[in-house]
């Protein structure tokens, strides 16, 4: 089924604090046939170079470090580069070195608030473990434009700070264990999406 079959034409992941767990275990149980692309912020250093590596290794989607006015493909997930904020414009990424936001650049909030912008409901905006509040804006400005807002239940996240922050602002979020978003995504299927059962914490 293709990505313009199930409505929703983009992704956005927002991960800070004990990412790389989270980033694993939700793309390795992405089925090789998931065709929605998906563009992920995690906070690092600016000399940061193996996430992409980290990710590839434990998933059949590709995933690429995005660039600069590069066109964005279904099936691909598309890693932010250290020390770039990453905007999405419409059918393409934009990298900007403008300063940064809540000490983080890339930001999660400018990367989820350029999705909603140019995608407006066509996006998925998720919140994983971390421990700052970036994202909570980003992901109320997606839902405000009529995209789907998922967040890591907080009992499952390495550090609860930033789902509890997007949970707070965006009460209305599907929250669910870490090992459920995955399947949860998978099961979309146009804009009907499975029952969200994950409790808030």
């Amino acid at each position: 089924m293709t990505a313009a079959m199930q409505g929703y034409r983009l992704i956005v992941v927002g991960v800070s604090a004990g990412g790389l767990f989270a980033l694993r275990t939700l793309v390795s149980a992405l089925p090789a046939a998931f065709d929605i692309p998906i563009a992920v912020v995690q906070h690092r250093s600016k000399d940061s170079e193996a996430l992409c590596e980290l990710l590839q290794e434990c998933t059949r989607l590709r995933v690429a470090e995005a660039s600069d006015k590069e066109p964005i493909e279904p099936g691909l997930v598309y890693v932010a580069a250290p020390d770039y904020h990453l905007l999405v414009e419409p059918g393409y990424f934009a990298l900007s070195t403008d300063e940064p936001v809540r000490y983080s650049r890339p930001s999660i909030d400018v990367m989820f608030a350029s999705a909603a912008d140019a995608y407006g409901a066509d996006v998925i905006g998720i919140v994983l473990t971390g421990a700052n509040a970036d994202g909570a804006r980003g992901l109320q400005k997606i839902v405000a434009r009529g995209g789907y807002a998922i967040v890591q239940d907080p009992s499952t996240a390495e550090v609860k700070v930033m789902p509890q922050s997007a949970i707070k602002a965006v009460p209305g979020a599907c929250v669910l264990p870490l090992e459920r978003i995955a399947p949860h995504l998978a099961g979309i299927r146009g804009r009907a999406v499975p029952p969200c059962r994950g409790v808030a914490a």
